[in-house]
């Protein structure tokens, strides 16, 4: 995906990167009702925990926390409800043959806004890691701030 400059990030995974091995990703489009388009427009959503499943032939976002909106009375949302996620029939069969076959998962990595207004959500199929993976990349992360602050000391 590329990054415009008129996308507006709201909520980040970046655990998940630690967590998986995230090898194609998507872009898709949710279900939403006003009041959580108004308090995804004030920038309060936490995607960390969620995850996307299958649910017959739909993708759902599972625990997503998207908080309730102040001046919406007794219309709000419910926090952690599961939403639908839209894209192509074609894609969806391909993520849900992978997420059942391949033993693959779903990893919900940005929730923004794209150039249009419209509320997208970036999916990644992704593999998880083992603790010796995470450890490995722990440790090249390391190496490679160490590397950039050795460079920086020699001149």
């Amino acid at each position: 995906m590329n990054d415009a400059p008129a996308r507006k990030l709201i909520a980040e995974n970046r655990r998940a990167r630690f967590d998986y091995f995230l090898e194609e990703s998507f872009e898709a489009g949710l279900a939403l009702t006003g009041t959580e388009v108004k308090s995804l427009r004030s920038g309060r959503a936490n995607i960390a925990e969620s995850y996307a499943a299958v649910e017959g032939r739909e993708l759902m976002l599972v625990n997503a926390d998207i908080p309730t909106y102040g001046q919406a009375n007794r219309f709000n949302h419910e926090p952690r409800r599961p939403r639908k996620l839209l894209m192509r029939r074609r894609q969806i069969d391909k993520l849900i043959g992978a997420v059942q076959r391949e033993g693959r998962t779903l990893v919900p990595v940005k929730l923004y806004f794209n150039e249009r207004g419209l509320a997208k959500l970036e999916v990644a199929l992704a593999k998880g890691k083992k603790a010796h993976d995470k450890r490995e990349a722990s440790a090249e992360r390391d190496w490679q701030r160490d590397k950039a602050r050795l460079m920086r000391e020699k001149g």
